[in-house]
C-alpha cells in the first residue's frame, strides 16, 4: 500500500524529479512531460520547430554508432563542434545549424529520462520555458489531466559529481510553467505538483532567476551564455514535441 502513494493517486497532474521519479509516475500516468531547460528539452523544441526529428539517447560514445544505424546525425558535446559538424546539445547552435532529417541528441539527464520513458510505450512530451503553455494546451485538448488519464510532469534536474540528483531551479520553474497551464484540470494537482507551482508564483522574473541559477551561471561562465538566453524566452513557441516510437516530432 505504501508504494502506491508514490504515484500520487487520485489527481490529474503530478510532479516528480529525475529518472526515478519518471519511472514511478510512468507506471501510473497516461503521458509524461519531461523538462530539462538547460538544455535538452529546449534543444528538442528548437530542432523539432525547424523540422528535425530528434532521437533521445543516453549520454555516451555509443550515440554515434546508433546514429549510423538509423541514418541520423549525432550531436556532439558543445566544445566538440566544428564548422562541418555544428550539431550539439546547444539550443543556440541548433537554431542556426543546417536542418537534418534525423538528429540523435544525447544528454545525461533529459535525454536519458526520455529514452527510458519511451520504453514504457507512453507518449512523452518535451517541455521547456519556450513552449510550456503550448504543451499545457495540447495536453488539455488530448483529454489528459483527469484521474483516469493523469499527466506526470518530470523535472530532470542535474547531477552532482557522484551521480546523485541535484534539483535545479530552471527545471522546477519549467515544470511549474507546464503545471500552471494545467491548473484547473478535472483531476486537480497533486500536493507535489501544487508545491512546484508555488515556486513559480513566488518568482517575479523567471528569466532572471534562470540566469542567476547555478546551472545558468555555469553555462554562462563556460562561454555558452547564448544558450541560456535562448532557454529563457518564455512562451515564444507553439511547438509540442511528442516522443513516439523513439523519436520526437511535432504533435
Amino acid at each position: 500500500m505504501t508504494a502506491a502513494v508514490y504515484g500520487q493517486p487520485g489527481t490529474g497532474a503530478r510532479f516528480d524529479w529525475g529518472l526515478t521519479g519518471a519511472s514511478e509516475l510512468g507506471r501510473v500516468c497516461s503521458v509524461l512531460v519531461v523538462v530539462d531547460v538547460l538544455s535538452f528539452t529546449t534543444s528538442v523544441e528548437v530542432a523539432v520547430g525547424r523540422g528535425m526529428r530528434v532521437h533521445p539517447f543516453p549520454w555516451g560514445e555509443q550515440a554515434a554508432e546508433y546514429a549510423l544505424r538509423v541514418g541520423a546525425v549525432a550531436a556532439v558535446g558543445r566544445r566538440r563542434t566544428t564548422a562541418e559538424h555544428p550539431w550539439s546539445l546547444s539550443p543556440a547552435a541548433l537554431s542556426t545549424a543546417p536542418v537534418v532529417a534525423d538528429l540523435v541528441l544525447p544528454s545525461p539527464n533529459g535525454s536519458a529520462i526520455s529514452a527510458a520513458a519511451s520504453a514504457t510505450g507512453l507518449p512523452v512530451v518535451a517541455a521547456c520555458l519556450r513552449n510550456a503553455r503550448a504543451v499545457g494546451r495540447w495536453l488539455r485538448r488530448q483529454g489528459y489531466g483527469t484521474t483516469d488519464a493523469p499527466v506526470g510532469v518530470i523535472a530532470s534536474g542535474e547531477r552532482w559529481p557522484d551521480g546523485s540528483l541535484r534539483p535545479s531551479v530552471e527545471d522546477q520553474l519549467g515544470a511549474a510553467s507546464v503545471l500552471d497551464a494545467l491548473s484547473g484540470v478535472p483531476g486537480g494537482l497533486s500536493v507535489e505538483a501544487a508545491m512546484a507551482l508555488a515556486a513559480l508564483a513566488s518568482t517575479p522574473d523567471v528569466p532572471a532567476a534562470v540566469r542567476g541559477s547555478v546551472s545558468g551561471r555555469e553555462l554562462a561562465e563556460s562561454g555558452f551564455a547564448e544558450d541560456v538566453e535562448v532557454a529563457v524566452q518564455v512562451g515564444v513557441s507553439d511547438v509540442v514535441p511528442v516522443l513516439r516510437n523513439g523519436v520526437f516530432s511535432a504533435a
